[in-house]
């Protein structure tokens, strides 16, 4: 069975993408997951904890989520043959 890289990094980017900015959201009043959104700044340029941060977050959260969803799909289907 193939893998389709497109499907699997879409489904993957939007869900890391969706995760991040809801994440960010609930801390704004909360304050819950200050620690791991504070790793995820380092990793992400202009990431913050705000409105504004958390569009940034969806952003860098698809691209990445897509990345990794596409080369593990390729991955799977070269090492699956």
């Amino acid at each position: 069975m193939k893998l389709d890289a497109k499907a699997l990094g879409l489904t993957l980017g939007i869900i890391w993408g969706a995760a991040l900015f809801i994440m960010t959201l609930i801390n704004l009043p909360t304050g819950y997951g200050s620690l791991f959104l504070s790793v995820v700044k380092s990793a992400y340029p202009g990431y913050s904890m705000g409105l504004v941060g958390s569009i940034i977050g969806l952003v860098f959260g698809f691209i990445d989520g897509f990345i990794g969803g596409y080369l593990t799909a390729l991955l799977y289907n070269k090492l699956a043959k």
